[in-house]
């Protein structure tokens, strides 16, 4: 199946999931994942409709970026762990950064996109089941507060919402416990009124659990291999 195949057939899944909990599909937003893709099979899916994408690493797409251009209209994400070294960097080559997990990022991030004129979109990623081989901050972290506290510091920087990605099950209802998780962590967080904080966003799911994800309350999956194909290794 082609690129355009597959998105069709992932928007299809997306519409299914959202029905069996009497949600609105087109408010659950499609990240394509385009980490280790050439600049080429993104350009295939941006020719699909396609027109928001998440990368890993900073200097991989910084490779790609002037390949790409000319998809004027296209967001890039920063869906990886970003050290706060190379938050100037990340502040000018993407429109969000889908991985804050500390103050001090915050800071560094708010900082070059002044510098830049610009505001950049913000996830805090949470780890949800605190497995020490994944960034993150952790639900009930002293260093989530400190976000909280500077997020009215950071006019550059747009708090939108919460990530997480869960462990990895073979069986897709494995993840639900953890994204029911973090829609629960949303709602008390949302119910404090937290200033410059938005909670709009719940970004959890990916190619295997995403319909799980969508049951739970995920308003954006994060799509791969089942856009892209399997990936080549970084």
């Amino acid at each position: 199946m082609s690129i355009a195949d597959n998105l069709s057939a992932i928007h299809e899944r997306m519409a299914r999931a959202a029905r069996r909990v009497d949600r609105n599909a087109d408010e659950i937003r499609l990240m394509a994942v385009s980490k280790t893709v050439s600049a080429e099979r993104i350009a295939q899916a941006y020719e699909a409709g396609q027109r928001l994408f998440g990368e890993n690493r900073v200097q991989e797409f910084a490779d790609k970026h002037d390949l790409l251009r000319g998809l004027y209209d296209a967001k890039v994400h920063m869906i990886g762990h970003l050290q706060s070294n190379k938050a100037a960097n990340a502040a000018e080559l993407f429109h969000g950064i889908d991985s804050l997990d500390s103050a001090k990022l915050g800071d560094r991030l708010n900082a070059a996109a002044e510098k830049l004129g610009k505001t950049l979109e913000a996830l805090i990623e949470i780890n949800i089941a605190g497995e020490e081989a994944k960034s993150g901050v952790a639900p009930d972290s002293p260093e989530l507060e400190n976000i909280f506290a500077g997020a009215h510091m950071w006019p550059h920087l747009r708090v939108q919402g919460l990530m997480t990605v869960p462990p990895f099950t073979e069986d897709p209802e494995g993840a639900r416990p953890y994204f029911r998780q973090l829609r629960r962590l949303r709602e008390r967080l949302a119910a404090r009124n937290l200033p410059s904080i938005e909670l709009e966003v719940l970004s959890m799911g990916m190619s295997h659990d995403f319909e799980v994800a969508i049951e739970e309350g995920s308003n954006c999956v994060r799509i791969g291999t089942s856009i892209f194909g399997e990936r080549r290794k970084a």
